[in-house]
């Protein structure tokens, strides 16, 4: 387990890094960097932008109980996986392409995946390995092993503990999560939920039990914990503090999706309103971009009533367009069965979905074009259109401060037939671009084929039929500040 100083030492390196991509330019360079625009994110937070796509696993008794919320009076002898298997549940996440995966270590019937030693309700008085088994330690050592990041679900409801609604629970909550940040490495995201209050065991009480969500947690001691034990890991909540919920579980984010919202509003906390969230605030007080969270099945648990109905490839690409192409995160769920492994079924969707991915996205048409702009600041090739082809994310094409209009021509070696673009802006500098447009050299002339606002960590652009030209052009319409422009990419789908 890494030291307090050496995870401060990896925030100091990650932010330098960043602000030198951001303001750096070799001496003999006479133009500077632009000004960051409105709310910017923090290196926390561009570490989790990078992720893109990561993976759920709802994992608990309502797994063998067939539910999709346990009332918290769930024996812990229903817990028993028949034929657990960590290293297959990570593989499964691998394999489509998911950099991390989030498990609910505990979900709203308060039993925890790991032996906490601050209830009874846990793996320990399972049947499972004879209480000496850790579902959490598993995972997490399965995805180190495999390269993916691990982050935990610790719902602040708890069905289960006779505390809940009381200051005593805070308490417990706060120790269970100190349990989790400080015995399971590395965890790059904890995952707050928003359903809270409610009818409950609590102990035996069997009853109804409400909170006011605004102050019962008392969110900021809560996160502080969070950043005194692992700084480098993003919280969720509807409202952060650094990503927010998008509003639904279907996995799609607005259009468009702006990275910022207004944290002023009195609503804006935990349990609050979802107004904006969908679609964000711009300009917004704060960097705080939208997760979308759906499940490849029609609940979040395992049931096998649905083995028929997981999500066919198509079905997860569309999410994927939705989500990932309109500058959001995906966290898409994948819930072990009794067996404690992923089901089949769900394998074969999500390796369809993957090959497809992975064959659209295997050549870029605009490598080795020549690329040519209306306008680069100061004429420096720090800031030439040829950064939008290099593959690098700290690279960047901008303008004279004060263009809020400008374009980039990309001249293809030969036509070539795509139906995706592929956009990002650089995000150190803020959302700076408005509007934007895409134009096809056809027929003599440039005829626009797309046309949107929102860029952010990555826009895809998924036309309905294939075009094919020589030409393509990017037309800034609209900027709040220079243009930052990191990648420009054509694509195919097969």
């Amino acid at each position: 387990m890494q030291r307090p100083f050496q995870r401060l030492h990896r925030i100091l390196i990650a932010s330098l890094a960043w602000a030198a991509a951001a303001t750096c330019l070799p001496s003999t360079q006479a133009a500077t960097a632009p000004t960051p625009y409105g709310p910017v994110p923090t290196a926390r937070q561009l570490q989790w932008h990078d992720m893109e796509f990561y993976g759920f696993l709802h994992f608990t008794v309502n797994t063998f109980t067939d539910k999709e919320w346990g009332y918290g009076d769930e024996k812990e002898s229903v817990f028993n996986p028949t034929d657990f298997d960590a290293d297959q549940i990570v593989r499964a996440g691998k394999a489509a392409g998911m950099k991390g995966l989030i498990l609910t270590a505990k979900h709203h019937d308060g039993f925890c995946l790991w032996p906490s030693k601050y209830t009874e309700h846990s793996v320990k008085n399972s049947p499972w390995k004879g209480g000496q088994g850790d579902v959490v330690r598993e995972i997490s050592a399965a995805c180190k092993k495999h390269g993916l990041r691990f982050g935990v679900y610790l719902s602040p409801w708890d069905r289960n503990h006779k505390d809940y609604g009381r200051p005593a629970y805070i308490e417990y909550y706060r120790n269970q999560l100190r349990e989790l940040l400080t015995s399971y490495g590395d965890i790059f995201t904890v995952w707050f939920d928003g359903a809270n209050g409610g009818d409950g065991f609590y102990g035996g009480a069997k009853e109804k039990r409400q909170i006011d969500n605004r102050t019962f947690y008392d969110w900021p001691n809560t996160w502080s914990i969070v950043r005194q034990l692992q700084p480098m890991a993003s919280m969720f909540s509807d409202a952060g503090p650094d990503f927010r919920w998008v509003g639904n579980e279907n996995g799609t984010a607005g259009d468009p999706c702006w990275a910022t919202l207004n944290m002023a509003r009195p609503d804006r906390h935990p349990g609050g309103t979802s107004e904006g969230l969908t679609s964000g605030e711009r300009p917004g007080t704060a960097w705080m971009p939208a997760e979308c969270d759906v499940s490849i099945r029609p609940g979040w648990f395992y049931h096998a009533a649905d083995d028929a109905r997981v999500k066919k490839p198509a079905e997860l690409l569309d999410i994927y367009y939705r989500s990932v192409g309109r500058g959001a995160c995906l966290n898409l769920n994948l819930p072990p069965d009794r067996r404690g492994r992923i089901h089949d079924n769900d394998l074969a969707s999500l390796g369809e979905f993957r090959r497809i991915l992975d064959a659209t996205f295997a050549k870029d048409f605009a490598k080795g074009a020549k690329i040519t702009a209306s306008e680069v600041r100061g004429g420096a090739s720090a800031y030439a259109a040829k950064h939008l082809t290099d593959g690098k994310r700290g690279t960047y094409w901008t303008t004279e401060d004060g263009t809020v209009a400008s374009e980039v021509t990309v001249a293809l070696k030969k036509a070539e037939t795509f139906n995706v673009v592929s956009l990002r802006e650089f995000l150190p500098l803020g959302q700076r671009v408005d509007v934007f447009a895409l134009d096809q050299w056809s027929n003599g002339a440039w005829t626009e084929f797309a046309k949107g606002t929102s860029i952010g960590n990555r826009r895809l652009i998924r036309l309905p039929k294939k075009i094919t030209t020589e030409q393509v052009r990017l037309r800034i319409v609209k900027a709040s500040a220079s243009p930052a422009i990191t990648e420009l990419g054509l694509y195919a789908e097969p």
